[in-house]
Formats: C-alpha cells, sequence, structure tokens
C-alpha cells in the first residue's frame, strides 16, 4: 500500500509539473510511432523509426516521418548521437485577402517533403530512483522548392504558384525525469522541452511512461501538450497529443 500510494504521489508531481499555466490549445492529435534499435556494441547502437501524425481533432493525416541514427555513449553519464530524418508533410491550406476584405488566393492543404538533420548531446544524473537528463540537440531542416495550385478569386481560374525553399536552424532543450520504479516494469516519465532559433519558438510538455516486456519490446504511452510561441517551420500550433509507441530492440 506505502508503495502504491509513492507511485500515485509521485505521478501527481509530474502531472503538475508538466501542466502549462493555459491549456488552451487550438487543435489536438494523435502520435503514432514505432522503432527498431540494435545494440552493435557497449557503445554504439543504431535506430530506425517512423511516425505518423494527425490534427484536426484525430480527423486528418498530417505528417509521416521516417528516421535513421546512431548513438555512442561517451561516459557512463554522457550519449552522443546524430540522425536523419524524411518529413513528408500535409502542409495546411492557405487564404489571403484583398485590402478591401474580400477574398485573395486559397491555397489548399498540399503534401510535401523536408529533410532533417540533427546532433545531440545527453547527460544524465541517477537521485535515488529517479534519472535526471538534460539533452541538447541541434537540428537543420530544409524545404526544397515545390509547385503547387491555388484558386485566384479575382480572376476566377485555378494557377500555379512556387512554394519557396527554406532552411531553418534549432536549438531544442529537454530536461527529462524518469522514475525507476521497484519491481515493477512500468517507468514513468516526464519532460519539459524547448526551441529556439535567436528567440524562443516552441515549448512542450510531456508526460507518459514506458512499459518493457522480456527487455526487446517496449511499448511507450504518453499525453503531450505543445505551445506555440511564435513563427513555427513545421506549420504547428497550439495542440493536444496522445502519444502511442512501440521499440524492438535485438
Amino acid at each position: 500500500m506505502g508503495r502504491s500510494k509513492n507511485i500515485l504521489t509521485l505521478l501527481a508531481f509530474l502531472l503538475v509539473w508538466t501542466w502549462p499555466a493555459s491549456l488552451l490549445a487550438d487543435d489536438t492529435g494523435l502520435i503514432v510511432s514505432a522503432g527498431l534499435e540494435k545494440k552493435i556494441d557497449k557503445k554504439w547502437s543504431a535506430e530506425f523509426e517512423a511516425e505518423f501524425r494527425s490534427r484536426n481533432d484525430f480527423r486528418t493525416a498530417d505528417r509521416v516521418a521516417l528516421g535513421l541514427s546512431a548513438s555512442y555513449k561517451v561516459t557512463r553519464w554522457l550519449k552522443a548521437d546524430a540522425g536523419y530524418q524524411l518529413l513528408i508533410d500535409n502542409n495546411h491550406e492557405k487564404l489571403t485577402y484583398n485590402l478591401d476584405g474580400n477574398y485573395n488566393n486559397w491555397r489548399p492543404s498540399y503534401w510535401g517533403t523536408r529533410h532533417r538533420v540533427y546532433a545531440s548531446l545527453q547527460a544524465s544524473y541517477k537521485w535515488n530512483r529517479v534519472t535526471f537528463s538534460l539533452r541538447e540537440r541541434w537540428r537543420y531542416t530544409y524545404r526544397p522548392e515545390t509547385t503547387t495550385t491555388r484558386y485566384d478569386f479575382d480572376n476566377e481560374q485555378w494557377e500555379d504558384t512556387q512554394v519557396r525553399s527554406k532552411g531553418r536552424h534549432m536549438l531544442r532543450s529537454r530536461l527529462k525525469a524518469e522514475w525507476n520504479v521497484p519491481k515493477c516494469k512500468l517507468t514513468p516519465w516526464a519532460s519539459a522541452e524547448l526551441f529556439n532559433d535567436m528567440s524562443l519558438a516552441k515549448t512542450r510538455w510531456s508526460l507518459g511512461g514506458d512499459y518493457s516486456l522480456q527487455k526487446k519490446h517496449k511499448f511507450t504511452l504518453f499525453y503531450r501538450y505543445q505551445h506555440i510561441n511564435g513563427q513555427d517551420d513545421d506549420g504547428e500550433t497550439g495542440s493536444h497529443y496522445v502519444g502511442l509507441g512501440y521499440a524492438f530492440k535485438f
């Protein structure tokens, strides 16, 4: 009974810690991921991950992502990794207006690709049964130029339009806490993450748990709140997310 009470107390604390001051979000979505992790030796490992996201209160597909990465254990408490992601995005529609308030152009939503590379360092510190980690990640995202269509209300016709190429650097700073519950395969965790590109662009608060089965299978369930502070390179809005994940280690 005492152990269960401690677990509930910690989960309540993590929930309060990750809950933002305001939960007024524009959208709700789902994040589903699956991954493979290969441990090469005591220091090196490689990983492949596929991810799907939805938006518009779960009704609209938002993104499909495929990623490859490698990590290296520098010391017992420091880990480095680097990777590449192919992002296939369902870009939001865009509507512009004339000075008189009438419609100008309407560009429907369209699918496009982006390329992302990243490198990060993660330091960890264990205090009793709680492990704290701080990860600093640099990433660069490039969107190639593409051609799509839009409707011109003034001329009442469809026309081709160019979406210009764009590159953006971002620094992600994540603080995470994980609790090793005695005689339990479930590891509850909470994290807070800041996205910076010379100013604070986005913040994320997450609360979830990892469940390990036979040391090879890991299942993840989490809740995430995301707040957009400026112009986001992903075209995202403030959102609530429910996340489901699976990873196989071999």
